[in-house]
């Protein structure tokens, strides 16, 4: 007997391809097909190395790129002179050699600014310094603080 339809391996072959013929043909309808499939590979890839050439940008620019220079300011302290004076007392450290400039502001109770001054530093052979500034008022002043520094 050489009839393959009732064969049990001709039975088998042909339950595998009518099973599989709608499983195809609903891949096909709802897009996944072998194309589909190397298409979102593709755009996955291609999404992965952008992310990774913006981060290695970012890294350059902010970490190699930023100024060597920085200024950093702390308050030490403040002595209130009188109801239009306060000396504001604070350590400044730049680089030798660099100048710098700082706002410096006064504060009355209720946190208004009721003095501002811009003071310019000289360079020093000094990396740390501690300076005082007297900031006149229109108010009586509880504190006195640095605002912030910065390189000119």
């Amino acid at each position: 007997m050489t009839d393959r339809q009732g064969s049990p391996d001709a039975v088998a072959n042909t339950r595998a391809d009518a099973a599989s013929a709608p499983s195809q043909r609903l891949d096909a309808r709802y897009g996944n097909s072998r194309a589909s499939r190397i298409r979102l590979r593709v755009l996955l890839w291609s999404l992965g190395a952008f992310i990774v050439v913006v981060f290695g940008a970012w890294v350059l620019w902010a970490g190699l790129l930023a100024p060597a220079a920085n200024v950093n300011a702390v308050d030490v302290a403040h002595t209130v002179v009188d109801e239009h004076t306060v000396d504001v007392t604070y350590q400044l450290t730049v680089a030798p050699g660099t100048a710098a400039m700082c706002a410096i502001q006064a504060q009355d109770n209720q946190h208004s600014i009721v003095g501002w001054k811009i003071v310019e530093l000289p360079a020093s052979d000094t990396r740390t310094r501690e300076l005082t500034e007297s900031v006149r008022t229109v108010d009586t002043a509880v504190t006195g603080l640095i605002y912030r520094c910065w390189l000119p």
